[in-house]
C-alpha cells in the first residue's frame, strides 16, 4: 500500500508542485524514512492510522540518529507536504502534521563580499586565456543579476534580451523570471560570444546554452564552484566562498542601497518573502552609520 502512496505522491510532486527531480527524490526520502521507523517498531500503519504521538516518536527517533536541525526540520516539512497530498487524494481524513513541531534552527548569515572584494576575485583572472574571458562573463553575470548556479548553468542565448536590458531565467521549479542586466555584464558576455564561443565546435543539442567548456557542452555546477573557489583563494579571501556567495552579495548590496525588498524577492526569484528577509542583515557598523547620519536622536 505504501508503494502506491509514494508513487502517487511522486506524481503529484512532478505534476502539480512541478519540483526539480531533486526536490522529489528528497521528499520520498523523508517518507522512507518514516516507513524504515514503522517497520523498525514493528508497527507498519498505513498514512490513515498515523497519529500525532507516532510522528512525535519519529521526529526523537530521527534527533538520536545525531541528524542536525536543519536536516530534521526538512524531514519534518516533507512529512507535512505528504499529508498535504494525502489530504487531497482522501487517504487521509485528518492530517497529524499540523501539531508536530520543528526544531529551532539558527538562521546562518552567510558569507558575503564586498564590492572591491569582487573586484580583487575579477582581477585574478587570466584574460590571456579562452576561459578566462568565459569565466570573466561568468562571474559578471553572476554578480550583477543575483542568479543561483543551477540558473546560470541553464542560461540560453534565446534567452538574451538586450534591447530591453533583461535575461529570462529559469528558477527552481522551473519558474521564469525575467532579471535585468547592467551594460557591464552584457558587454563581457559579447566579448566571449563574439570572441570565444564562435570558435568552440558545439557539440548537438548545446547550441542555444551561453556557457559551455572546452569540449563544446554546458558547463557543470562543480565546475563553476571549483572556478571561483580557485580564483578566491588567488585574491587570498578567507571567506567561505561558493557561486551562491556572489548571489548573497547581490541581494546584500541592493538592500544595502536601499533597494525595495519586494523587489529583491522579485530580482531573486524567492517564492517567500520571508526568504529575502535574510538579507536585511545588514552588518553593524552600517546601520550604526545610517543612524549617525539621518537620525537627529542619535549620538
Amino acid at each position: 500500500m505504501w508503494d502506491d502512496i509514494k508513487k502517487g505522491f511522486r506524481s503529484y510532486l512532478l505534476l502539480e508542485k512541478s519540483l526539480s527531480v531533486n526536490s522529489i527524490e528528497a521528499y520520498l526520502r523523508d517518507i522512507e524514512k518514516l516507513t524504515q521507523y514503522l517497520q523498525l517498531h514493528r508497527t507498519l500503519k498505513t498514512p490513515a492510522e498515523i497519529e500525532l504521538k507516532d510522528l512525535q516518536q519519529f521526529v526523537k527517533w530521527i534527533a538520536g540518529l545525531n541528524m542536525t536541525a536543519a536536516s530534521q526540520a526538512r524531514i519534518i516539512s516533507g512529512l507535512k507536504a505528504f499529508y498535504k497530498y494525502c489530504l487531497l487524494e482522501k487517504i487521509t481524513v485528518k492530517d497529524p502534521t499540523l501539531l508536530l513541531s520543528s526544531p529551532k534552527l539558527k538562521r546562518a548569515l552567510p558569507d558575503t563580499l564586498s564590492f572591491e572584494e569582487i573586484e580583487t576575485i575579477i582581477a585574478q583572472i587570466d584574460l590571456s586565456k579562452p576561459e578566462g574571458v568565459r569565466n570573466k562573463a561568468l562571474i559578471e553575470i553572476m554578480y550583477s543579476c543575483g542568479l543561483r548556479v543551477s540558473e546560470v548553468v541553464q542560461l540560453k542565448l534565446s534567452n538574451l534580451y538586450w534591447d530591453a536590458g533583461f535575461i529570462k531565467v529559469t528558477g527552481k521549479g522551473d519558474k521564469e523570471r525575467l532579471v535585468p542586466i547592467g551594460s557591464e555584464a552584457v558587454k563581457h558576455i559579447n566579448i566571449y560570444r563574439e570572441n570565444i564561443r564562435v570558435h568552440l565546435a558545439i557539440k548537438k543539442g548545446e547550441e542555444d546554452m551561453l556557457f559551455l567548456n572546452r569540449r563544446g557542452r554546458r558547463m557543470t555546477r562543480v565546475m563553476i564552484f571549483l572556478i571561483i573557489k580557485e580564483l578566491a583563494q588567488k585574491a587570498g579571501i578567507i571567506k567561505n566562498i561558493s557561486p551562491h556567495t556572489f548571489r548573497h552579495s547581490f541581494a546584500t548590496h541592493l538592500v544595502e542601497g536601499g533597494a525595495d525588498l519586494r523587489a529583491v524577492q522579485e530580482m531573486l526569484g524567492h517564492e517567500s518573502i520571508t526568504t529575502t528577509e535574510i538579507y536585511t542583515h545588514l552588518n553593524n557598523d552600517y546601520l550604526r552609520d545610517t543612524l549617525q547620519r539621518f537620525h537627529p536622536g542619535f549620538h
